[in-house]
């Protein structure tokens, strides 16, 4: 049986978005990297990774990709990403694979190599710890998420394992929703968790236990032994970067 895919392309600034602009499209999931859409980028990846599909795109303005979706289904997007998440897996159902529209050095080895290793879980999370980042891409900047025992940059590969995965999205959900107002981030979380987070001494199993607590869903970190893994496209200077590194990699 085939794994269904979901591709996240909303954007919340449309053709305002400052890589739109930049790429002179409508959408961020437009702009051409090495000459083609990041959009398009994904949906070949994924295509040539076996045993996934159907494909699933979620975007605030379907008919913007209707020449790029091929057989795909579109599905309007909600307000956030998390949201989105949630609607989408109404419909599709689990297991399934999630993924954005601005991973666009997306490989299919990593795909295959996250799968693998996310059996087994109700939820798994791809990341790239900092040394394999910095081996693999130095010099670039990516944001880290600093636990005591991992500092981690995330790579853009969910896999929703379980149905109970369901309940770690309307997790993130309430931390979304809250992102504002830290005393209710910390009553949803925990005032020992957030505190133990922000002064970097919460290990990755301590955090893994608590969201088993939370939502009785069990959660995997993944690292993927590839750096590159963690480069998406999120603003022009990882436009610059990602063609870079296309240009070395490309016959």
């Amino acid at each position: 049986m085939s794994l269904p895919v979901l591709v996240l392309a909303g954007s919340r600034d449309g053709e305002n978005d400052v890589l739109a602009k930049l790429g002179q499209v409508s959408h961020k999931a437009l702009l051409p990297v090495a000459g083609q859409p990041m959009l398009a980028r994904v949906l070949d990846t994924i295509a040539h990774t076996p045993g996934l599909g159907p494909v699933t795109i979620s975007i605030e303005n379907p008919d913007c990709i209707k020449d790029l979706a091929g057989n795909a289904m579109i599905l309007r997007s909600a307000p956030s990403p998390s949201e989105s998440v949630a609607e989408a897996i109404a419909r599709i159902g689990t297991p399934c694979l999630v993924t954005t529209a601005d991973h666009a050095l997306l490989r299919p080895e990593w795909i295959q190599e996250f799968l693998a290793k996310a059996q087994g879980c109700d939820l798994a999370a791809g990341i790239a710890l900092r040394a394999t980042v910095e081996r693999d891409v130095p010099g670039t900047k990516r944001t880290y998420i600093r636990l005591s025992d991992m500092s981690f940059s995330g790579c853009n590969l969910f896999l929703i394992g379980t149905p109970k995965g369901r309940n770690v999205i309307e997790l993130w959900k309430r931390l979304q929703q809250n992102r504002k107002r830290p005393l209710r981030m910390a009553m949803t979380l925990g005032l020992g968790t957030l505190l133990r987070a922000v002064t970097h001494t919460l290990d990755s199993t301590a955090l893994c236990r608590r969201i088993l607590k939370l939502t009785g869903s069990s959660v995997r970190l993944v690292p993927l032994s590839d750096g590159r893994a963690a480069v998406d496209v999120d603003k022009p200077s990882d436009l610059k970067l990602a063609e870079q590194i296309l240009a070395q990699t490309t016959p």
